[in-house]
């Protein structure tokens, strides 16, 4: 008997007709009209210049430790670090008692943090603390009262808190285990504001945006998009990385001017073609816009090999001689064989990482051979070595 359930019916055929010619539609309508190019805001390519950070430092001492800090024996400015802050509390020790100090639960540290723009007086900011001594852990200590200074010395914040330690080690009858780092932590919002640094934001008739990266192209479409927003001579581009615009002069009005600024849509433009080589690491970065000429590349690896075999040279019973001891060095030269492969041209950038992986090359190798297909004039980047 004749089982019909599994038949298509004719309204089936009908709809999968359908279904293949929009998706056809779309492919067709897809090619026809590419996606648009990805837009940035003013605000993720460029800054306001004078609006920036600024780096404080200090020497503190941390306290509380578990037997784990300074051997001051060694680290004499811990224990006169110890006494100075004594002599603040009005503690004055002999001078012979602070030769004899044996701190070991106080570890002198440096403390740095960032600070940022526009901080106010009692704001409260992160920093960080690294040993400078001997300590084997700062964890479970804590940082006394620490002046952070700027560049031109001046006290900015004051640092003091618990420390947070990202790890955890222990140590018996001459074995260790450790996890992380435990000569630096972290104490969040661990120091607090005690002056503000003046930003020329609100000076003059203008203000100047610099760009992350000097580049004439961004620069003019920065202008000329701040022009269309706020009419014409609003911005000028001064040159590949510097844009005056000019502001309204009320404070209220320019940080309002500023925030419709930063958000302006900037069409991103392709950046210069560049791969970045790290030569420790061994790690290969390169952008959209590398490119590949056709070239042909042969690898081969060359080792050489040096081995040495420990004899001795025993002397005849009646020689007289003395037995010694002489090395026999046994040296080997191996070069693997290298085929000769064509590369195509790549235009793009998945093109160019295909026909690198082609090579089956390492990439202590890749190294070699993109310097030497740069040299050849088929590597359309610049290569930067860091």
């Amino acid at each position: 008997m004749h089982d019909s359930t599994n038949t298509p019916k004719p309204s089936q055929h009908r709809l999968h007709a359908c279904l293949s010619l929009l998706l056809l539609a779309l492919a067709l309508l897809g090619a026809a009209f590419p996606p648009p190019a990805q837009a940035v805001r003013i605000k993720e390519v460029a800054a306001v210049e004078g609006v920036r950070s600024n780096q404080l430092t200090g020497f503190g001492l941390v306290v509380g430790l578990d037997g784990t800090g300074d051997q001051t024996t060694q680290m004499p400015y811990t224990s006169q670090g110890m006494t100075n802050y004594l002599q603040q509390l009005g503690i004055t020790l002999p001078v012979d008692a602070v030769s004899k100090l044996q701190l070991k639960n106080v570890a002198a540290v440096l403390v740095t943090a960032g600070l940022p723009a526009f901080a106010r007086p009692g704001q409260a900011i992160d920093v960080n603390v690294s040993s400078v001594g001997n300590s084997k852990s700062l964890k479970g200590g804590t940082l006394i009262a620490t002046p952070l200074k700027g560049a031109d010395g001046e006290i900015y914040a004051i640092a003091q808190g618990n420390l947070v330690v990202a790890g955890a080690g222990a140590a018996a009858g001459g074995s260790k285990v450790q996890v992380n780092h435990l000569s630096a932590g972290r104490i969040p919002g661990g120091a607090q504001v005690e002056r503000s640094v003046p930003t020329p934001l609100q000076e003059g008739t203008s203000i100047t945006l610099g760009l992350e990266a000097s580049d004439f192209q961004t620069a003019r479409r920065v202008a000329q998009a701040i022009n269309a927003k706020f009419g014409a001579g609003s911005a000028q581009a001064l040159d590949g990385r510097t844009i005056k615009v000019n502001a309204p002069g009320e404070p209220d009005a320019r940080v309002t001017f500023m925030a419709e600024l930063e958000e302006l849509p900037l069409e991103s433009s392709v950046p210069s073609a560049k791969v970045v080589v790290n030569s420790r690491t061994g790690s290969i970065v390169m952008n959209q816009a590398v490119t590949l000429g056709a070239c042909a590349v042969a690898h081969g690896n060359l080792s050489i090999s040096i081995s040495t075999t420990p004899s001795v040279s025993q002397p005849n019973a009646l020689s007289g001689g003395q037995t010694t001891v002489t090395e026999k060095s046994d040296i080997q030269i191996r070069q693997e064989p290298g085929m000769l492969i064509q590369l195509p041209a790549a235009p793009q950038l998945a093109d160019v990482v295909r026909a690198l992986n082609s090579l089956g090359a390492t990439p202590q190798d890749l190294l070699a051979i993109l310097q030497a297909i740069k040299a050849a004039g088929a590597l359309h980047a610049e290569l930067e070595v860091i």
